[in-house]
């Protein structure tokens, strides 16, 4: 099916970091954007952003761990901006917790946020998407889900790496309706909740000495990506992982 003339965006944690960012570029190429955060705040700023630009943009809250939420905020977005043919699913969290110290309710919550999360909201939106035979989703994974991480990542890569196999297999089973599915996996980008995760200064230096480019991703590195992922030309790609991260991992 053709690319459709009105292009209608849902992003999750679009209040801040490469959520911000993702919201930002596709206002700036032509989509109205429901801009969905945990916290109100920010997301109307992103969305206020987008309006003072003469873009189209909606704020939204939910919890994306709590698929109710996430159909309540929904169903305002289709109200106030129509039917949803992309979803960028971006909103995580992120700690460093060794196993032996890991508990249930730690390890759940990760895996809610980030796996859930993206379950959720792709499930709320494919509706939209197979009524238009068209359709964009971009998930959001990490290095993390392809290396392992590394000590005190247990549940943030398993995390990662379900989002991964989740995306290859909804992208063979929505492929013949029109709609392609790929996630894009960063490196270390510098973000909020890099920096409240508490990235130590020598995990940063690691990060920037080993990449062949000599420097950190910035947010709007991972939405040139998914600007990419969700135009018309990349209509041949699907169930792909691309993973900006400075040549840092190959």
């Amino acid at each position: 099916m053709a690319d459709p003339i009105n292009r209608t965006a849902l992003v999750t944690g679009g209040a801040s970091g490469i959520g911000r960012a993702v919201c930002l570029r596709l206002a700036h190429d032509g989509a109205a954007v429901a801009v969905l955060d945990l916290t109100h705040e920010g997301a109307e700023q992103t969305a206020g952003e987008i309006g003072a630009g003469g873009g189209r943009a909606v704020a939204l809250v939910a919890d994306v761990a709590d698929a109710a939420a996430v159909d309540a905020a929904l169903a305002q977005a289709r109200a106030m901006l129509g039917p949803l043919t992309i979803l960028v699913n971006v909103a995580g969290i992120g700690d460093f917790t060794l196993l032996s110290d890991m508990t249930p309710e730690r390890w759940q919550r990760m895996l809610g946020v980030h796996l859930n999360g993206t379950f959720h909201c792709t499930r709320a939106v494919l509706p939209d998407m197979l009524a238009a035979g068209w359709g964009r989703i971009v998930n959001t994974s990490s290095v993390a889900g392809l290396s392992g991480g590394g000590p005190g990542l247990s549940h943030y890569a398993a995390a990662k790496g379900g989002i991964i196999a989740f995306t290859k297999a909804i992208a063979q089973e929505l492929g013949p309706s029109g709609i392609t599915a790929n996630a894009v996996a960063p490196g270390l980008i510098d973000t909020p909740m890099v920096k409240d995760a508490m990235v130590s200064e020598e995990i940063r230096r690691r990060a920037i000495d080993g990449a062949p480019v000599r420097r950190i991703g910035q947010p709007d590195d991972i939405a040139a990506a998914v600007a990419y992922l969700v135009s018309a030309e990349a209509s041949f790609v699907t169930g792909q992982v691309l993973s900006p991260n400075g040549g840092r991992y190959m």
